[in-house]
This record gives C-alpha cells, structure tokens and sequence, in this order.
C-alpha cells in the first residue's frame, strides 16, 4: 500500500516546471496568483500542512512557528537566505528547516560583476542619455567613468558566491581582498590571488570597490555603519548584492549626496520592497528590483533543491541542505 502523499504549501508563485513535478510527487496547495501570504494566513497554513515552502517575503518568526501545527516538521525554503526564518524556534518545535545554497552562485555573480562595471562607468547615464535623444555626438570628454583594471576590491563575506566574484574580478585585472569571519583555505586563498584582512576598517579604508556577499544576522546588521561608510575612500565604489539591512542605508544616501562617495550598485535595501526615494535621483547609482539572482535556469534549480529536501525528509532521510541554527 502506498504511503499517503505529505501536504505541502508553497507560499509563492514558482516556475511552471517546478511547480508540475511538486503536484507529481506530493499533495501540494499552489499560491497561483502569487500574492503574499499574511501573517495569520501563514500561521493558518503551517496548522494544516506536513511541509511549508516559503520564501524571503514571507517572515516565519518565532510567533507564526509557536502557532504551527502538530503535523509540520518541515521548513523547505525557496532561497538560500534563511534570515527570514527563525531556524532556532523552528528546531525548538521540532520542526527541520531548509534551503536552497550553491544553485544562486554563478547568477548573483554575475549580477555583482554588472553593477560593477555599470556604476564606475556610468552605463545607465549613458543609455539614458540616448533614449531621452540628449546626445550630441562624441567628445574627448564626454561622459568619463573608472576602470575597473588595477583597481582594488574588498569583499565582505568569502562564501561561494564572494569566491565566485573574486574569480570573475581577477579577469578584470583587479586586485582581491576579503575580510571573512575565517580565512579561506591557503589553496583557495591562492587561486584567486586573495589578501585576507581580519579587521574590516582596515580593508574597507584602502580599497576602490567594496561587495558585499555576508549574509544579514544580527551581528552583520548595520555591519557598514555610518562609522564604516566614512572609512571609505571618496572614490570608491559600494556594490551590495547581499541584504539591504547589512547597510545603513540613510548614512549611505548622506555620504552620496554629500560626494564622499562615488557611487553604488543596489540590488537590495533595508526596508525592502521600499526604497529610499532619493536613491532614485543620484546618477551616480544603480538600483535593481532584487534580481540578482532571477535568472530561468536558476529558479528551476532552486525548485528542484526544494524538491529533493522535501522527498529526503519524508523517506526518513536527512535533507542535505538542513540549516541549524546559528551558534551563540
């Protein structure tokens, strides 16, 4: 006799593709016309499903997990970031979370290494420019950006997805530093030609560009303060793939309004889907709707991490992408 199929709700709209294998293999209730799921209508949901597979939108704290029901034991984020999920009050009921690592490197790296060479080079002026028919012909001039060649560049956060853009960056003939809660592996360290730095302030006061790839925990919430911000070199560049709330975000508005900085790439913010207004009006930055990370390929493979955590877990195995809580 077949086993009962485990019920699943999937808080979001996901690609088609994923979504069709999902209802293959368990009973699965769709949010087809993906809106958010409000607080009490996540709590109502994890009262009455085997598994909940929500995303960063969705805030799964301690007080919606203290509501969940006796039949949820799984948590199967779709993403890699858990910082939305309360993962110890999760494990204290009882419940296994997961999530989704590796599939979003190579996409958010490239995304990085894009602002990257968009902001210094002032591409988004320049294709402005055309579009609203304000130019005039070429100049010596005219419409003078940085390279990026010989130029230095912090990452905050040696993870896959830093060591990705460190690797894309050395093609661009830049130098690499990083500061990292540990040191990379001397191999590693030395295939990417990386200069490990233990204090931040240090680092952040000598280079051209800052990345940000660490994810946001309490200890890294406002881990660039306004204090940290003015370390920075005005002609440096502040390029931010990671989460909005690592920055301060109002001390980085006043540091570019007042050209003590020379411009940034964002693709997150801090009151996230909010954006600071006056971000929208500075030439000297590019602002992006989340997306480092949207690419068709890569929110498949995402689904299809979802996918095999799911099935290991209700085969009594353990999911190979389990998040336990982080240590005091």
């Amino acid at each position: 006799m077949a086993r009962p199929k485990p019920t699943v709700i999937v808080t979001r709209k996901l690609p088609d593709v994923v979504e069709t294998r999902m209802m293959e293999l368990f009973d699965v209730n769709l949010n087809v016309e993906d809106k958010p799921f409000s607080g009490d209508h996540l709590a109502a949901a994890m009262q009455t499903c085997d598994v909940l597979v929500p995303t960063l939108t969705d805030h799964v704290n301690k007080a919606v997990i203290d509501r969940a029901g006796p039949r949820l034991k799984l948590i199967a984020n779709f993403g890699n970031g858990v910082d939305h999920i309360d993962v110890a009050a999760a494990r204290a009921k009882g419940i296994s979370v997961t999530n989704t690592p590796d599939v979003l490197t190579e996409d958010t790296a490239d995304m990085t290494m894009a602002l990257m060479v968009a902001v210094p080079r002032r591409l988004l002026e320049g294709a402005t420019m055309i579009r609203d028919g304000q130019f005039k012909g070429w100049s010596p001039i005219h419409m003078l950006g940085r390279r990026l060649y010989g130029k230095r560049l912090g990452i905050i956060g040696m993870g896959r997805i830093g060591t990705a853009v460190a690797r894309r960056a050395r093609g661009f003939g830049m130098a690499i530093h990083y500061h990292n809660r540990r040191r990379l592996r001397p191999e590693l360290e030395a295939e990417v030609e990386a200069t490990y730095w233990e204090s931040l302030d240090q680092m952040l006061a000598r280079m051209d560009v800052i990345s940000i790839h660490c994810p946001h925990t309490p200890a890294t919430f406002h881990l660039l303060s306004e204090r940290r911000l003015k370390l920075l070199k005005p002609t440096s560049y502040l390029i931010n793939l990671a989460r909005g709330e690592i920055v301060d975000e109002s001390a980085l508005v006043r540091m570019l309004e007042e050209e003590k900085l020379a411009g940034a790439g964002l693709d997150v913010f801090e009151n996230e889907p909010a954006v600071n207004p006056k971000l929208l009006t500075m030439k000297n930055v590019i602002v992006l709707p989340h997306m480092g990370s949207a690419t068709v390929e890569g929110r498949i493979n995402m689904g299809e991490r979802v996918i095999i955590n799911i099935r290991a877990f209700c085969d009594n195995h353990p999911p190979p992408d389990r998040v336990l809580p982080p240590t005091p």
